[in-house]
Parts: structure tokens; sequence; C-alpha cells
């Protein structure tokens, strides 16, 4: 199916009537407001995975949650774990999915409280990093097993294994802005490359590596690996070759996430903490100091939005939603999608971005491209009716 057109914003010599016009100066006054309020009161949280002494009798594992400062550590959850991997919070559920490597199971737990519900998922190779791919199913990585990558959706049914080759003791996912695929061998020290279907392409990364964990790539097309014996996050080129080191003075190195200001949290278990670099990989701080929340080994670092959800109290008499809420491709839920007449994109500050001319087909808003942040989706139907969601452009 053909994917929305793309437009540019009105030139200023752009003509337009006094009813269109008006019309566009009040959505722009109500998200300039709205961002305004929204920016003051924007909740974020940080998650943070503790491997503990790793799969010793007395680990202790732990989810960890700490404020955007890395102030009030509280122990979100320290039940049914065993070697926890990775968290991944699916809000439209109200749920949060932790991996543990020594059950084999996807433990889901209430996303507010972290008391535990049930098994999401089982019977899976030491699952460690999940991402929700561009066609809003799970990807699952193993660490035994096989070494499959496995897809489930987003309700738990599995859908069987996605590669035609096992990666083992994989600990690294992300996808290419073409919709391949790329996984990390922690004792390999490789990268290897699947296409859209699954298909093995072959080692991407072969060398330069002493033990990747996390892999993910930037707004150039190149990919970052973080190497856990090697002290460094590397960049390697679209072609797998090895350019730079991007942020040095690492020591276990596991767990990366960004913050909306573009700040990148990276787990560090060399001395306990979660340390913060800005965009060009220069050091600011511990954000998460030392041992706090008795921190011992962290092995991912998640960031939530609280305020990433949609804005219901705008919402017309049309039933509408976007999901997911926080990711790269978004997609559009109603009973009338063939009224639409357009949908703006305006980020933060109220700025128009981009129109989309139709929403016929999936995903509605394609944000690989995009700069990570806050933005707002506006949906305007034929018959006047408008419907306006918040959404987080972040790598998941």
């Amino acid at each position: 199916m053909k994917s929305p057109t793309l437009r540019r914003p009105p030139s200023p010599g752009f003509a337009v009537s006094t009813k269109q016009l008006s019309k566009f100066l009040s959505s722009l006054c109500f998200l300039l407001l709205l961002a305004a309020s929204t920016a003051g009161a924007q909740e974020i949280e940080i998650y943070v995975s503790d491997a503990g002494g790793f799969n010793s009798p007395n680990p202790p594992w732990q989810i960890l949650k700490f404020d955007e400062s890395g102030a009030n550590a509280e122990v979100f959850i320290n039940t049914n774990l065993g070697w926890p991997q990775d968290i991944l919070f699916l809000e439209d559920q109200g749920v949060v999915l932790i991996s543990n490597l020594n059950t084999g199971v996807i433990n889901k737990h209430d996303a507010e409280t972290g008391d535990y519900i049930s098994a999401f998922a089982g019977g899976i190779g030491g699952p460690t990093r999940m991402k929700i791919g561009a066609d809003n199913l799970l990807y699952v990585l193993q660490w035994s097993g096989n070494g499959t990558v496995r897809r489930y959706q987003l309700d738990g049914t599995y859908l069987g294994e996605f590669t035609s080759v096992g990666v083992n003791q994989s600990i690294g996912l992300d996808w290419d802005s073409d919709g391949n695929l790329y996984v990390s061998s922690y004792n390999g020290r490789t990268v290897r490359k699947f296409d859209t279907n699954g298909n093995d392409l072959g080692l991407f990364i072969s060398s330069n590596l002493s033990g990747p964990t996390n892999i993910w790539f930037d707004d150039n097309g190149d990919l970052l690996v973080l190497d856990y014996n090697g002290t460094a996050a590397k960049r390697f080129n679209s072609d797998g070759n090895f350019l730079s080191n991007f942020v040095t003075g690492l020591g276990n190195a596991e767990g990366v996430a960004y913050l909306p200001n573009g700040n990148i949290l990276i787990g560090n278990g060399g001395n306990s903490a979660v340390k913060m670099y800005d965009g060009n990989g220069s050091y600011l701080s511990d954000l998460i100091s030392s041992g706090a929340g008795n921190l011992s080994t962290p092995n991912a670092v998640i960031v939530r939005d609280r305020t990433a959800v949609n804005t219901d109290d705008f919402a017309t008499e049309e039933r509408v939603r976007f999901y997911p809420t926080v990711g790269r491709n978004f997609y559009l839920e109603t009973e009338n999608l063939t009224d639409i007449e357009q949908i703006n994109i305006y980020d933060s500050s109220g700025q128009l971005i981009s129109r989309l001319e139709s929403a016929q087909s999936s995903p509605v808003w394609d944000a690989t491209l995009v700069p990570e942040g806050v933005y707002f989706l506006e949906v305007n139907w034929s018959n006047g009716q408008q419907y306006t969601a918040k959404l987080i452009v972040q790598d998941q």
C-alpha cells in the first residue's frame, strides 16, 4: 500500500482562505499552549534493570526507578525475577514486560505498581533484549537455545522464529532505515545482519569488538555499539567499518537510553552507575550515582515519559487513538479513516514540521529521520472534527 505523502509546510506565499488561516492559527495557538503546559509538567522516570551478582545465589535482582535527576531511588520490582535483562512498557495496556534470562520467561507486571500479573511468554532460550518493530510486533533475542530472533504479537501470541539462523549470546538489536535487522553476539564479538524477511545477510561487523551488548543507529546511519569488555561505545559506518570511539572510559557498559533533551544514558557496571553524555558523546556526569538504590550491575536503562499519552481530553466524537505512544513508527486506529482530510505534525514549540495528505496506509507517520523528542499530531476530518495526540519519538 502506498505510503502517505509527506509535504512541506506552506511557504509565506502560499494562498489560504481566511477560514483556513483562522483554523490554522487557532490550532497553532492551542498546540503552543499545550506544549507550554506540558513542557513544565513533563514527568520523566528512569528505570534500571540490576543484574546484581548475575547468577549468584543472592543476586539481588531488581528493577529500580529514579526521577529525571537520577535521585529518589525506589525498588519498582524485586519479585518473580530471574536475572532480568530488559524492560519494555506497553503503555496502552498499562503493563511493563521484563525478560528473564534464567527462567526463559518474559514477565508481565503492572506498569504503575510493578506488581506481577502473569507470564507474557515462556519457553525462550534465555530472553535478553526486546524491541517493537515497525510492524508493531515484539522481537526477542535469545542468549541460548538456537539463538534465533523470536517474534510475538503484543498480547503474547507467539508468531515463530523470524531469523533464518541463530546468533549465540545475542544481546543487542536494531533496524537500519531500510528495515534490515542487526543483532550483536556477545561471545562471538560480532554483529550479524538480516534482511526485512529475516534472511541471513552475513556478518556486518567481525572485528574491533570485545563483547558487544546494545547496538543502535544514529541519525547519520552509523551503527553505535556498546562494547562491554572494550571500555567504549564504538561507531561503525553503513558498511560495518570501524570509524572511531564514540564514548570512552566505560567499564562493563550495558543498557542505553536517550533523554528528551538528547542526552544519552549508559549503564556502567564498572562503578555501578548510570553515566550521562551529550549528543556528541562527551561525558556530563554520573546521573545515577554509584550504588544508588543499592544498584550493583545495570544491564538495561529505560527512559519513560509519563506525559507520553494520547490527549484524550481533546478528542472529538470520533473513536481514535495512536499507537504506540513512544517509538519511531506510529499507527492510527479510528472508525472513520477515509474522511480524514489531513494530519498536521508539530514539534514541541508548536512549529508545523510536516503535513500528511492521506491516512490510507500504515504506519501513518514514519518518524525514522526525525530527531527524538515530543511531537503533536493533529488529525482533521472533512466534517470539521479534530483530534490531537501527543507522541514521543524515541528509539526503543
